[in-house]
């Protein structure tokens, strides 16, 4: 399980959805790691998403439902990341997360809404998504203070 030491915010970002935008790279600047919860995009050429976006930190990416090039056959549907001690359990879907494994934040994408929020002692949060507009949902993607006093998110807005 990778292990991470950081003093600066983790981004997370998903949801891309084969877009990048500018604003979201500007966004995710100084942060020490970054976080896609899946759904990068459909198309060869969408891998370049990842590559971007590590010219900023190291990153960790889980298999969204519409990641189907073969470039992202290698893409875990979950992955246990550890930061300075605390345990975050990443998925694209919900549903794909095991209640009995515990964690101290849960962070998952797919349904396009952004969730900060507690539930008994766990961090829920979704960052929404950071590419192409859905219905009449926000763009936006998410950071992670992560300390000897928790994990504490804030949703950031792009346009």
């Amino acid at each position: 399980m990778p292990c991470y030491r950081v003093n600066s915010p983790v981004g997370v970002i998903a949801d891309t959805h084969g877009l990048l935008r500018d604003e979201a790279l500007c966004l995710l600047q100084g942060c020490e790691l970054i976080l896609h919860l899946g759904d990068v995009g459909s198309k060869e050429a969408d891998k370049t998403i990842l590559q971007r976006l590590e010219t900023l930190a190291p990153v960790h990416c889980v298999k969204g439902n519409i990641d189907t090039a073969a470039w992202a056959t290698s893409l875990p549907t979950h992955q246990n990341i550890i930061v300075n001690e605390k345990h975050l359990r990443l998925v694209h879907r919900l549903e794909d997360y095991d209640p009995r494994l515990a964690c101290d934040a849960l962070l998952h994408g797919h349904s396009h809404k952004p969730r900060n929020e507690y539930q008994e002692g766990m961090l829920l949060f979704n960052p929404g998504a950071a590419g192409k507009r859905r219905f009449k949902l926000p763009i936006t993607l998410g950071k992670l203070w992560i300390d000897q006093y928790g994990v504490r998110g804030a949703i950031m807005h792009l346009l």
